[in-house]
């Protein structure tokens, strides 16, 4: 009986249990039911308030819009307008102008009738004036006149190629462009005849002792050095320094560049020279590649074969009277361009001619013959036109000139030796022009003393007073100028001045 009652209690706690549980479970669902709306209610809540400040703000953005729209059109418009009135102003300021203009068009053409009538009414005097001079001197008009020209001829005779020369040089002045002077310059100037190269390069030491280091134990390290360069080291007595020698400019310059290096590494053994100067060698073949590349595009010359402008590069360290041949030749390039145009010749022929005219002077020193034949044989076998080659061959006559484009390059290249500046004209030759240009003018009659100034531009003669008087100073100005054209060579002009000083002395006693 015990143990069927507490069956029962244990079955009716159990039923009693799980009824419990299921209402607390039922309980806390719908608590998190209601949690879960009133969650929901609060977010919809709060982005509805977002949304209405969103569109607000939007409405505030877009009405900021629109009042700037509204100010930058009507800043246009008055914009527009301003410049409406301006331009009516203009408008009316032209109309003004013109008819202006026309009142004084109208002006000048009665002016101009009445300066042809005075001008008639002149011209009828003229002739009464010289039928009276006729009457009065008794020869006619022709007569007097083939008298007066018979009178200032011998005169002006002296005169006539100097004015002539001078009225030349100014209408070509007053020409339309460059060239027409170009022109002039050339006409008077001719290319020198000789080269006078440089052959050393000097360089600098940090110290004395670093002399000591090149030439070695033995003197192994210059000799190696020499060997391997192809070049003469000069050791002397020169503080600080040495001298490279050889007239491979090439070879020179790779030297020089080798020896640099040496002297500011410090390691100067032969193993480690014949590496700097290996290293060297392809440093400057590689410098001489970009000039000659660079050098035909300043020239504006294209389609050459590699070879030509290597060895065109190779002109960079070539000088001519202190003039570089690299650079040279650009420009004689450019003012055979410039003449080929003005000319009506071929502008490519001559720039190309120009640009390659002394392009033998980069292998001279290894070949036998000129620079002018080596250089037009060296172009012709790389395939360049065969009127280039001919300006190459006959810059300096060694064979016939076959075009005009080959005598326009002789003229530019010319131009570009003998303009003021471009070269150094050696000591020797300058002191000997000094010298005859003062003889010469010492050579004539009443000339007390005579200079030469502005190296050698102008020459100043003081003349004796006594003996000359200001007409016959005037007239041996004249005659000496003229002397000085018919006997010696030089660029440009040379001024003479002649001065003539009187002085009145007496002594109080």
């Amino acid at each position: 009986m015990n143990l069927w009652l507490t069956i029962l209690v244990t079955l009716f706690a159990l039923i009693a249990g799980l009824a419990l549980g299921y209402l607390l479970h039922r309980y806390q669902i719908e608590k998190a039911k209601r949690d879960q709306e009133e969650m929901a209610a609060n977010i919809l809540k709060v982005a509805n308030e977002q949304g209405r400040l969103i569109e607000a703000q939007a409405r505030e953005n877009a009405l900021k819009i629109v009042q700037a729209a509204e100010q930058d059109i009507k800043e246009r418009r008055a914009e527009n307008s301003r410049e409406a009135e301006r331009l009516e102003r203009r408008r009316a300021e032209l109309e003004q102008r013109a008819e202006k203009l026309e009142q004084r068009e109208q002006a000048l053409n009665k002016r101009q009738s009445s300066i042809d009538r005075r001008a008639n009414e002149i011209e009828k005097l003229h002739e009464q004036q010289l039928a009276k001079l006729e009457q009065i001197a008794g020869l006619s008009r022709e007569e007097a006149r083939k008298e007066l020209l018979a009178a200032v001829e011998k005169e002006a005779r002296a005169d006539m190629a100097r004015i002539y020369r001078q009225i030349e040089a100014k209408a070509r002045e007053e020409g339309e462009r460059r060239a027409r002077k170009l022109i002039a310059e050339a006409i008077q100037r001719v290319a020198s005849e000789h080269v006078a190269e440089v052959t050393t390069s000097r360089v600098d030491l940090p110290n004395e002792e670093m002399k000591g280091r090149i030439v070695g134990r033995n003197g192994r390290n210059i000799k190696a050095f020499e060997q391997v360069a192809g070049v003469d080291m000069i050791v002397d007595d020169t503080p600080e320094s040495v001298t490279i020698s050889c007239f491979d400019s090439v070879r020179r310059e790779i030297a020089r560049r080798a020896l640099v290096r040496l002297t500011q590494d410090g390691r100067i053994h032969p193993t480690h020279i014949e590496k700097v100067i290996e290293d060297e060698a392809k440093a400057v073949e590689k410098l001489i590649v970009e000039a000659g590349e660079q050098a035909a595009y300043d020239a504006n010359v294209t389609g050459l074969h590699p070879e030509i402008l290597r060895m065109m590069g190779r002109l960079k360290f070539r000088t001519s009277y202190g003039q570089n041949q690299l650079a040279h030749a650009v420009e004689v390039a450019r003012l055979a361009a410039i003449l080929a145009a003005e000319l009506g010749a071929d502008v490519e022929i001559a720039k190309l001619g120009g640009f390659l005219h002394d392009i033998g002077k980069a292998m001279d020193h290894n070949h036998e013959g000129t620079h002018a034949m080596l250089g037009a044989e060296f172009c012709k076998r790389y395939g360049v036109n065969p009127k280039v080659v001919n300006t190459i061959a006959s810059h300096h006559h060694e064979v016939e000139q076959q075009s005009i484009e080959a005598i326009i390059v002789e003229a530019a290249d010319a131009i570009s030796g003998a303009r003021p500046g471009a070269r150094r004209e050696d000591l020797e030759s300058y002191l000997k022009r000094i010298k005859s240009l003062e003889e010469l003018a010492s050579s004539f009659k009443g000339v007390q003393q005579s200079f030469a100034i502005q190296a050698g531009r102008e020459v100043r003669i003081i003349v004796k007073p006594e003996e000359i008087d200001d007409l016959a100073a005037s007239r041996l100005a004249r005659d000496i100028a003229k002397k000085i054209e018919e006997n010696m060579q030089y660029p440009g002009q040379i001024k003479v001045t002649v001065v003539r000083e009187t002085r009145a002395v007496d002594y109080a006693k």
